[in-house]
This record gives C-alpha cells, sequence and structure tokens, in this order.
C-alpha cells in the first residue's frame, strides 16, 4: 500500500454525510487544532462508513476520484511540516 497516498477528510462543517471516492481514507474530524485521532478508515466490501470519533456517513461515490469530496472542501491535506500545528 506504500505505492500510494491515502487521502485525508474533514468535517469541519458538522455534515452528516460526505461523498468520497476511496475506499480507504482517513478521518480527522474538523481540520487542526479542533481535530480528533486520525483514523483509518476502511469499506471493505460496504459502500459506506461510519467515524467511530465524529460519527460522520462516509458514501462511496464511483463519480469521483479517490482524492474528491462532495462537499469538495473536505478534502483535508496534512502540511507536509508536522510542528507547524505545534502551539
Amino acid at each position: 500500500m506504500a505505492d500510494h497516498v491515502v487521502p485525508h477528510f474533514a468535517n469541519d462543517r458538522g455534515l452528516k454525510s460526505i461523498k468520497i471516492g476511496a475506499h480507504e481514507f482517513m478521518c480527522v474530524g474538523a481540520r487542526p487544532p479542533f481535530d480528533h485521532p486520525h483514523v483509518f478508515l476502511d469499506m471493505g466490501g460496504d459502500h459506506e462508513k461510519v467515524c467511530p470519533y465524529c460519527s460522520t456517513l462516509y458514501v462511496l461515490d464511483h463519480h469521483l476520484k479517490a482524492n474528491e469530496s462532495d462537499p469538495a472542501d473536505c478534502l483535508y491535506q496534512p502540511s507536509a511540516n508536522p510542528s507547524s500545528h505545534a502551539a
């Protein structure tokens, strides 16, 4: 699995569900500094998955690419410098 980047998604607006184009992904909750532990989720053979931390329902949409979401602003791209979030 090291040959691809796992997309990250955030739910800053507190939406009930987000459409995504990936079976495997990370949920961060809201964007830092209001995030929850970044959890890896795998839909397996299903087409939806609920985050155990924030209860966001992620729904697979085959019309989206792996790094796309609907709404589009739910795609989260972590900073290349993790220390930039330190206070």
